[in-house]
């Protein structure tokens, strides 16, 4: 893959040593397939502790593949990168990997680059397509939802209480221009002495229309049903979500999958050293299971 127009995505890799020690002991031949490659912060720790390991990398964001091409280039002949949808992949007949690792964060470049349409502070297109050159934007979302169906997504995906009030005000004032606009209507939602804490009122609702633009529960329990096929015998699946829905899909599917061995009764979380160094390692939580 060409590494021309490569950008600095300067992403920090979350729970990067509980994730190598997860991966410690793979039976042969060492491959992994890295389901969001973005960065390729975990691959090239991967690469770098298995000198003899291969990484198959996946990435629906097209700037994120060209970013791993260029972290990877320092190993040759060891990578494959594929522009996709985790939930899309089909890997080649009797293909079959030593380790599977999905990272569900988003990274902090898609979330810093306002044309990306993920930032609250910062203006940008109404978008948050982890593709964005296809499927519906949030913007779009937003217009053809009705206040009910807005209610109950902005409830289920983003946890808010103030879910009814937000989507009455959001329908009341759409469309919007850019993402501070966006923003600014939903913190409006609030009362005054809560609209400037530590996290700004409008992060539940833009966590919520990411995740439906996104498809992004839909997407993880396909890999959950497909993913232990992928597996050699003894192979590990491991799964970093930041979610609490997401974290459940994945603590249901590693126990009541016959075909795996759960490895992680409880998830493994940042230690507090990971935490001060990288706040958003904060709600990431690794579960393990083993093919059995």
């Amino acid at each position: 893959m060409a590494t021309s127009g490569v950008v600095p995505y300067c992403h920090q890799p979350v729970l990067r040593e509980q994730v190598l020690a997860g991966f410690a002991a793979l039976p042969q031949p060492e491959h992994l397939l890295d389901c969001t490659i973005g960065g390729a912060g975990h691959s090239c720790l991967f690469l770098e502790s298995h000198p003899h390991g291969q990484i198959t990398g996946l990435d629906q964001d097209p700037s994120a593949c060209r970013a791993a091409a260029g972290a990877l280039a320092l190993f040759p002949g060891r990578w494959h990168i594929s522009n996709c949808n985790f939930a899309h992949y089909l890997p080649p007949p009797q293909k079959r990997f030593a380790g599977i690792l999905a990272d569900l964060g988003v990274s902090s470049p898609q979330l810093e680059n306002p044309e990306r349409g993920f930032s609250i502070r910062h203006g940008g297109p109404v978008d948050m397509r982890m593709n964005p050159e296809t499927g519906e934007t949030a913007g779009q979302l937003l217009e053809r939802l009705r206040e009910d169906e807005l209610a109950a997504l902005i409830r289920d995906y983003g946890d808010d209480r103030r879910a009814r009030t937000i989507a009455r005000r959001l329908v009341a004032r759409r469309p919007f221009a850019n993402t501070t606009a966006l923003a600014a209507a939903i913190a409006s939602a609030y009362p005054p002495q809560q609209r400037h804490g530590r996290i700004h009122p409008a992060t539940r609702t833009f966590q919520a229309l990411r995740m439906a633009v996104n498809q992004e529960l839909g997407a993880l329990s396909t890999l959950l049903k497909r993913a232990p096929e992928w597996l050699l015998p003894g192979g590990i699946f491991a799964v970093i979500s930041f979610h609490s829905l997401e974290d459940r899909l994945v603590k249901r599917a590693f126990l009541g999958d016959v075909r795996l061995e759960r490895l992680t009764r409880k998830p493994l979380t940042a230690t507090p050293e990971e935490i001060a160094q990288n706040r958003r390692s904060r709600s990431a939580k690794l579960r393990l299971a083993r093919r059995i």
